[in-house]
């Protein structure tokens, strides 16, 4: 490795018949990857300190640039000092000066690079290879809420116990984009996000088999961690392969596949959940229902992008921030390569014969890796980031306060839609007498006040939403009942027997017992084998739709990123859905409800994609995964946030939420008109 390093030279590349260029005998680089254009001196020493140097042989990295240290001018005693000092600052200058223009250099060149390699085959494989990864966090989101109704009962949760299970997944995904972001900038993408998508298989796997609702709990928090990793990476990863013309576009049409994993996993809960008779169990202590099925198909995504992913190479663009000159020429010429075979030109050889030097690799020092990547996140807050990153955090959390607290708030609002219409469907009964009667028939949505009933048969039924007040019951018989949602309340029991029932001591408020008893209770939380087949479809079916329903939006946004910018589709989607917000108000029915869901879920999207691509392009590239993994973390605490408020309100008022709502969506709007346009930019 010749001494390159104080004749540094950033010229564009040259075709292989430029050799003419360099004047006389070819120097020993030239049959390389890459050449200097200067001819190195080949009687110089070799460069061996980036290998198996010690700590005290670490190089300072203004030595490259002719800056002395800060401790070597004290030898010269104190009246040289201030003049010392005085020089190091100018040439710190100049430094700094000399950093930007070779950064905005090495950028130009990188671009001219994947011109050349064209856009096709190559780009358009790892398309489907890193959508899998986004699908598998779009089938996350949905998961626990889907299983929920089925675990409640399985595991016995209470309704505190139930709350956290549907925060765990997003206090997961916070931790993992900060993790595996920050990760993603020291240690590869590619390598990052088989990492992080590994644990989000293997413990998504292990939640689908585990009992306890403590283990469930853990499994789904790490199964979150592990997938937390995949927006931040993903995005970043991809737009390193895409050229100026395509990114904006192309990074659109990737977020499809957020909305195909929203898809995915709605039509495999609506195809597997209600099936109940795919269970089994042994003994009482383990049981495997139909929901624990759902769990284990939604981690297929994951695993499919684990295996796709092993075929693709890292970013060239990570390997010639951390001097990995060779690496990057062969995965670009990969690249291009692939793009001439498929569209019919493979003699159309490779012209780069070499690399650019990265500025950031000038520096030899050796860093532990923690200590690099917590630097790594201090830069994101320098002075020269510091205004875009505080910008950037108060739009990723306005948005996500709003989004997710909305689509949070919308079926637990079409839930309390149906309760109050199914209530309002009860029948009442009084003091009615009943005797030697077999009922063997379902019972359901009744309220039975101060009735009596002698010697009556209870046998093989359902009983669902009964309610039985200052009833008597004598010389009954009670056998093979499953019930949800009914209870006894102030009721006498005289000489009753209860026999393999799941009526418990609970679901009898303040009741009396004389001469009863209770054989071969059915123990456990029991899956009732509920009708409530028709409300569980509801409920999927209307996921489909509010996933589906992004698709104009998705489809809007690709077409339109790169034509009208970054900035109006951010701001113009938000204040779109701003205005969308006050129709709420007349979402009085079921239908309503859903309609308005669809209208703001196809609306917010293009804000989305608009705010993914613009974090992409405001951070250079070895900053740019810990960015947007501290961005997307932001971004679960407020959806974490907006899940918790907007959900309090239901069945209260929709005032609340409707300001919150368009208040958060405003204010992103307001502030996303002041960030930098980065359209027609390369990256940086």
């Amino acid at each position: 490795m010749t001494d390159e390093y104080t004749k540094r030279s950033y010229k564009r590349f040259e075709e292989e018949d430029d050799d003419e260029d360099y004047g006389g005998a070819p120097s020993s680089n030239n049959d390389g990857y890459y050449r200097n254009d200067s001819r190195a001196n080949d009687d110089e020493g070799h460069s061996d300190s980036t290998e198996g140097h010690d700590e005290d042989d670490e190089i300072y990295e203004g030595e490259y640039q002719g800056i002395p240290r800060a401790d070597s001018g004290k030898a010269s005693g104190t009246d040289g000092a201030t003049d010392a000092q005085a020089q190091q600052f100018r040439d710190l200058s100049a430094y700094e000066s000399e950093r930007r223009k070779d950064q905005d250099e090495l950028a130009e060149q990188y671009e001219t690079i994947l011109q050349e390699c064209g856009h096709g085959k190559f780009q358009w494989t790892l398309y489907f290879v890193l959508g899998l990864a986004l699908m598998a966090d779009g089938v996350e989101i949905f998961v626990v809420g889907f299983v929920l109704p089925s675990a409640e009962k399985d595991m016995c949760l209470s309704e505190p116990n139930k709350g956290m299970l549907g925060l765990i997944v997003y206090l997961g995904m916070m931790v993992g984009a900060f993790v595996w972001g920050c990760l993603a900038d020291r240690i590869g993408r590619r390598q990052t996000l088989l990492i992080s998508l590994s644990i989000n298989s293997v413990f998504a796997f292990f939640s689908s088999f585990v009992q306890g609702y403590v283990s469930f709990l853990f499994c789904r928090l790490a199964s979150g961690v592990g997938i937390g990793g995949s927006i931040p990476i993903v995005f970043s990863y991809y737009s390193e392969f895409l050229a100026q013309e395509k990114r904006g576009e192309h990074l659109s049409w990737l977020c499809m596949f957020w909305m195909i994993g929203g898809i995915y996993a709605s039509a495999m809960a609506w195809a597997i959940i209600p099936h109940y008779g795919w269970s089994f169990q042994m003994g009482s202590a383990y049981q495997f229902h139909s929901w624990r099925v759902f769990v284990l198909v939604c981690a297929l995504p994951s695993v499919a992008a684990i295996s796709a992913l092993t075929m693709m190479p890292e970013s060239p663009r990570f390997f010639l921030e951390n001097g990995k000159h060779d690496e990057a020429w062969m995965i670009l010429k990969q690249v291009h390569d692939t793009n001439m075979r498929a569209k019919g030109y493979p003699e159309r050889v490779f012209s780069v014969r070499h690399t650019m030097r990265c500025f950031t690799c000038v520096s030899v020092c050796r860093r532990t890796c923690l200590h690099s990547v917590w630097r790594n996140f201090q830069a994101v807050f320098s002075p020269e980031y510091r205004r875009t990153t505080y910008m950037m955090m108060a739009v990723w959390f306005s948005m996500s306060f709003s989004y997710y607290g909305l689509t949070v708030w919308f079926p637990d609002m079409i839930k309390y839609l149906q309760k109050q219409d199914y209530a309002s469907r009860t029948k009442f009964f009084a003091k009615e007498k009943v005797e030697h009667v077999t009922f063997n028939f379902t019972l359901e949505n009744q309220v039975h006040r101060q009735g009596e009933y002698f010697n009556d048969k209870f046998m093989n039924l359902k009983m669902r939403s009964m309610v039985f007040e200052d009833s008597l019951f004598e010389e009954c018989y009670f056998e093979d009942i499953t019930s949800s949602n009914t209870f006894f309340k102030n009721c006498t029991f005289i000489a009753t027997l209860f026999y393999n029932t799941d009526l418990f001591k609970y679901r009898l408020v303040n009741c009396k017992l004389f001469n009863s008893t209770f054989l071969h209770n059915k123990e456990g939380c029991l899956l009732s084998d509920v009708s409530d087949e028709n409300n569980a479809y509801m409920v999927y079916f209307v996921s489909f739709l509010g996933t589906l329903a992004v698709l104009p939006g998705n489809i809007v946004s690709a077409l339109l990123m790169d034509k009208i910018g970054r900035l109006r589709m951010l701001a113009g989607s938000s204040v779109i859905s701003c205005i969308s917000c006050f129709f709420l108000s007349f979402g009085n029915s079921e239908s309503a409800m859903i309609a308005l869901l669809c209208l703001f879920g196809g609306i917010s999207i293009a804000s989305w994609n608009a705010l993914d691509v613009l974090t992409v392009e405001l951070y250079p590239s070895d900053k740019r995964t810990t960015a947007f993994g501290f961005l997307n973390a932001l971004c679960k605490l407020a959806a974490v946030l907006g899940i918790s408020i907007f959900t309090s309100f239901v069945g209260i008022t929709k005032a609340v939420p409707i300001l919150f709502a368009s208040g958060a969506l405003a204010v992103g709007s307001f502030l996303a008109l002041k960030l930098p346009e980065t359209r027609g930019q390369v990256l940086k």
